[in-house]
């Protein structure tokens, strides 16, 4: 009798069409309930999401040697948005399969979108395309099962003579790969190939984000909508990694509650399962878990960015990144005890993993709080009137291909200098120090240790980047004193003159030389970037906006719009 998975194929789809993208459907059975586990031999494994529905359904068919995680196999893909089913070549995203297909001339399904004007899939772009099904049209029976049949005969052809049992699998095969030789990391090298590509940054802006990274792999790009700040972070990434899969660029979304879409969850309908999220958050941490673990191979740095971070309420979704953070302690996952079980029930997090979060200010977006920004370094970013003539000036068209992995051979010296150790040295600065903690206490944005140390890091990582002189502290002022500064026009005016003036060498006349001339737009920021009476100039130009701010509007706070 000839072999039919048509019945279940149509099983899944209709399923998968009652599910809404990002909520499922409550009270629904869920589809790996009823289904087949097996055909062909093969394990079938689904995944069309359980009370959150998956953007990608998918049904897999597995020999013993393969699994989602690591292999080859014959997988159906359901691209909903598009109105497609793909019966591909799979390969797993996750981890580099020891063995591939041996196609000749395959197409893959990225390339299949851009020669349809699909745009780009959200995931399984890098599978090859076997048979392409239009939902619009009817299913032919004999055909659906023509297809699958023919490509598992491929699949199978393709096993190794000998299968390994489940337990072997977990012994990884050796694999002899070509290293990048390294070299120290050179800042300059970057800031070159970016301007290449067609980015226009200032060089202090590109020395105070990578200096941050060092400092804590937690930074905060925050500013002018269409300033730069996710291409800056995608530029760093890709010029510092080997390839794809050492970084992420995940969009937060409004209707983030929790922290399933980072870290995924349980699945309640099948105790034995735990379903990863689809944006490849928690597959990233495991990665960069593996390579620091792995002492025969460098240590790679990894990177998260997380787009419009604050377009929900970041506590919710954060809180377990936030909290291990400091405390070093692992994250729970879950309690499932399988063999079969990929997903370890807890993860640190990796040292090797920062997390770059870009924030607009706007009616649909809210504030950080205090305990968000005493973890991260927050960078500004605004354009001045020089950025926007070296723009229209420039003839070069953005190509950020460019940097693809020009700089991957500095990410182990670069990693070096991430996690070495460094002394506090706050001798050198510690009067002015101690007079902002006492002015910024009064009004309840005074600083803890945690502060302190991480200032004299990042003055430290400044200097070893070229900074030097009154700047170290000016950025550390900019970066961890003031982004926790908000209020009130009553309370601001008060504290921000004071503030102010301990960013002067003369500060008796505050007021009437500065602060009310930049409120009636009589005094420039270039004019207070050439004043010599001014020793931390970026602090003290943040500090005329703010009390311009508070005067004009009833209140300020250092996320502008």
């Amino acid at each position: 009798m000839k072999m039919s998975y048509y019945n279940e194929l149509k099983k899944f789809i209709a399923f998968s069409n009652k599910q809404i993208i990002g909520q499922g459907i409550v009270g629904e059975i869920d589809f790996n309930t009823e289904r087949n586990k097996e055909y062909a031999g093969l394990s079938v494994v689904a995944k069309v999401g359980a009370g959150r529905a998956s953007r990608i359904p998918w049904i897999s068919f597995l020999s013993e040697y393969d699994s989602v995680k690591k292999g080859i196999y014959p997988v159906y893909l359901y691209f909903k948005e598009k109105n497609l089913l793909i019966l591909a070549y799979g390969i797993s995203e996750s981890n580099t399969p020891d063995r591939s297909w041996n196609l000749q001339n395959g197409k893959t399904i990225k390339d299949y979108f851009a020669e349809n004007s699909l745009g780009e899939p959200t995931n399984y772009g890098g599978s090859f395309v076997y048979k392409v099904y239009d939902l619009k049209k009817e299913f032919v029976e004999p055909q659906i099962d023509n297809d699958l049949n023919s490509l598992i005969s491929i699949y199978k052809s393709n096993l190794p003579n000998k299968l390994q049992t489940p337990k072997e699998k977990v012994k990884r095969i050796i694999e002899f790969k070509i290293t990048t030789e390294q070299i120290k990391f050179d800042l300059k090298s970057f800031q070159a190939k970016a301007q290449e590509s067609g980015l226009i940054f200032a060089p202090q802006l590109i020395q105070r984000f990578v200096a941050s990274l060092c400092t804590k792999p937690f930074v905060i790009c925050s500013g002018l909508s269409g300033s730069g700040k996710t291409k800056l972070a995608q530029a760093f990434a890709q010029w510092i990694s080997e390839d794809k899969s050492q970084y992420a660029i995940v969009p937060v979304g409004a209707d983030w509650t929790n922290r399933e879409p980072l870290l995924g969850y349980p699945n309640a309908l099948d105790k034995e399962e735990y379903v990863s999220p689809e944006n490849g958050v928690l597959d990233l941490m495991l990665k960069a878990k593996q390579n620091i673990e792995n002492k025969e191979e460098p240590t790679k740095p990894y990177f998260l960015i997380l787009d419009e971070m604050n377009l929900s309420h970041v506590e919710r979704y954060f809180a377990d990144f936030l909290s291990t953070m400091e405390s070093g302690d692992n994250i729970p996952l879950h309690k499932i005890e399988s063999e079969s079980q990929e997903i370890p029930q807890s993860i640190k997090l990796p040292r090797n993993l920062f997390i770059i979060g870009t924030v607009n200010v706007d009616e649909t977006t809210y504030m950080f709080s205090p305990k968000v920004l005493d973890r991260a370094n927050s960078i500004e970013f605004r354009l001045t009137e020089k950025d926007l003539e070296d723009f229209i000036d420039s003839d070069i068209k953005l190509n950020m291909d460019i940097l693809t992995a020009k700089g991957a051979n500095m990410g182990e010296n670069f990693m070096a200098m991430a996690l070495q150790e460094t002394d506090k040295n706050l001798k050198p600065t510690a009067d002015d120090l101690k007079l902002f903690f006492s002015e910024l206490k009064k009004s309840g944005a005074e600083f803890g240790y945690r502060t302190a140390s991480e200032i004299g890091r990042l003055m430290y990582m400044l200097k070893e980047l070229g900074e030097d002189g009154d700047t170290l502290l000016d950025i550390a002022i900019m970066q961890k004193l003031l982004p926790k500064l908000h209020g009130s026009r009553n309370k601001l005016t008060k504290v921000l003159p004071i503030l102010g003036g301990f960013c002067l060498s003369d500060s008796s006349k505050i007021k009437e030389v500065y602060l009310d001339k930049f409120v009636s737009n009589n005094l420039t920021e270039v004019e207070l970037k050439s004043d010599p009476n001014i020793k931390y100039k970026i602090s003290f130009e943040k500090i005329c906006r703010m009390y311009k701010n508070a005067v004009e509007n009833g209140f300020a706070s250092y996320a502008e719009a």
